[in-house]
């Protein structure tokens, strides 16, 4: 196995066999899609994986689904992700409330306690065409992992895992092309140098967030795309943010601020996320800006109000699609 997928996991190891997240079979008529994908010698035209977030994934009208094998040498295959659940009967935690508690933790930071330029995530996600000839959606599940120094100098590196199958072979689509690899397999890694002509990628790259709530709105409205608009637009914003920062406590509360001032986002009750953490689900199931057809959800903890995850499931079944009420879009699981 390699070194990198071991610091990887370092950062948050996860028992694998542990937790709701756990896999559900394919039905036998997806077997035989799959089975017809794996084996097809057919060249297929090449098209450009996309990474989604919330409203660019409706508008793309794509679907996050990724495969993996059971075993090294199993037939059977099994299809990620289900959709998370918040338990019934949980106490839930306002946003108002959150913010709170998130703002008390700030006060009491230190002045080491800021924010850090890279990111830590764990991702499914890929576009899918429509049509009866349209191949299955199918991508690895990939772990990203970005650090950059106050130097400029840095490096970046995507790792094709899914931290639920240690070990265990999973499936890729390399433009358009789909193969199993091993996992672990490093599918991108680049160093940048110390100096301007490092990791300066843009002026998002450049700027921290905002410590206050009024100020850091109209930051995700200017450099992410219109944040100040809808609040799907806000969350998709904040997943933009997080790929280039990890926030701090006096960040943290004030992106918390933010979500408790965002029209049509309810507390959904406590739930468990992919890495076995427990969190607190937000939902907004209002108008997307495309089909009205998803649901987003936003996931913190419920002590310090730090950004966990996110995820867009179906609300209604798209058949031209091929997807299904309750199947998830796309989803994001953010670590320290």
């Amino acid at each position: 196995m390699s070194d990198e997928l071991e610091l990887l996991r370092a950062a948050d190891p996860v028992p694998s066999g542990e937790g709701p997240w756990r896999d559900r079979p394919l039905h036998a008529r997806a077997e035989r899609h799959l089975n017809r994908l794996l084996h097809s010698g057919r060249t297929r035209r090449a098209r450009r994986r996309l990474v989604l977030r919330a409203e660019a994934a409706v508008l793309a009208l794509g679907a996050a689904l990724a495969f993996t094998f059971s075993g090294a040498g199993a037939a059977k295959a099994v299809a990620v992700p289900v959709a998370l659940a918040p338990r019934a009967g949980t106490a839930s935690v306002s946003l108002d409330e959150l913010a709170r508690r998130a703002e008390a933790r700030a006060r009491a930071a230190g002045a080491a306690d800021g924010p850090h330029r890279g990111s830590h995530v764990q991702s499914w996600c890929l576009s899918m065409a429509a049509g009866p000839d349209a191949a299955p959606p199918v991508t690895a599940p990939e772990e990203h992992l970005t650090r950059w120094r106050a130097d400029g100098s840095g490096s970046e590196l995507v790792v094709a895992t899914d931290p639920r199958h240690p070990g265990r072979p999973v499936i890729d689509d390399t433009g358009g092309n789909w193969r199993t690899v091993n996992d672990g397999e490093v599918l991108h890694r680049k160093s940048y140098p110390a100096g301007p002509a490092g990791g300066q990628r843009g002026l998002a790259a450049r700027t921290p967030p905002p410590t206050d709530p009024e100020a850091l709105r109209e930051q995700l409205a200017a450099l992410y795309g219109g944040a100040g608009a809808r609040t799907p637009r806000l969350l998709s914003a904040l997943s933009s943010l997080r790929q280039e920062w990890t926030p701090g406590p006096r960040e943290t509360a004030a992106i918390v601020r933010v979500l408790a001032d965002a029209e049509g986002l309810r507390p959904a009750g406590a739930v468990t996320d992919r890495l076995g953490r427990r969190g607190q689900a937000y939902v907004y199931d209002g108008p997307d800006g495309g089909m009205n057809a998803t649901r987003q959800m936003v996931v913190l903890d419920p002590r310090t109000g730090q950004l966990m995850g996110s995820e867009v499931t179906f609300t209604r079944a798209l058949p031209d699609l091929r997807v299904k009420a309750g199947q998830v879009l796309s989803y994001e699981t953010w670590m320290p």
